[in-house]
């Protein structure tokens, strides 16, 4: 039982340390264009929340493993006016009753200019800790594009895969990691 918690852990860690190096930032940036797609596609209240956001974060592949202590980790990018201004970085650790490996995306749109502005003067966000962000579940986006959450940030998870049951993003830390080139 020792053996499996250290071989898992050190998964969890490895998740955890992958960075924006393992992946290039143009790949970054079509993975997100095409999740964001993907989103609208299936999501009618995406789209909406989408075209009056001033500020769309994408995490387009978070990967999730663990049993008992878990380990997550994505790399993603804002877009603003339909452009990728800037990379970011988002991780979790976790301990309790779970197991299983998993993948999924999400994605914070900003409503206003204030809470994109509190966003970004921030050195971490963290999820769940003071940030107000509303999750939408899925059918009920339709309704989300005429409203704006108290701290102006909706949220959206799609696209999970895996065996591990429910997404979390409580505790989940957000990092930036880079600029575009302008």
């Amino acid at each position: 039982m020792k053996t499996v918690v250290l071989v898992v852990s050190f998964l969890a860690f490895a998740l955890l340390c992958a960075g924006p190096a393992a992946a290039a930032k143009e790949s970054i940036d079509q993975e997100v264009k095409a999740s964001l797609e993907a989103l609208y596609a299936k999501e009618a209240g995406a789209k909406a929340l989408g075209d009056k956001a001033v500020g769309i974060l994408v995490f387009p592949n978070v990967r999730k493993a663990g049993f008992v202590v878990s380990g997550q980790h994505g790399d993603g990018a804002m877009l603003k006016k339909g452009k990728i201004s800037d990379y970011y970085s988002s991780s979790a650790v976790g301990v309790g009753l779970e197991a299983g490996a998993q993948s999924y995306a999400f994605a914070l749109f900003f409503m206003t200019d204030q809470a994109l502005k509190d966003f970004e003067n921030r050195d971490e966000f963290e999820l769940g800790a003071g940030a107000n962000v509303v999750f939408v579940d899925s059918g009920a986006a339709a309704g989300a594009g005429s409203a704006v959450s108290p701290a102006g940030i909706y949220g959206f998870v799609f696209g999970q895969k895996g065996l591990m049951a429910g997404v979390s993003l409580q505790g989940t830390k957000i990092t930036k990691t880079g600029s575009a080139a302008k």
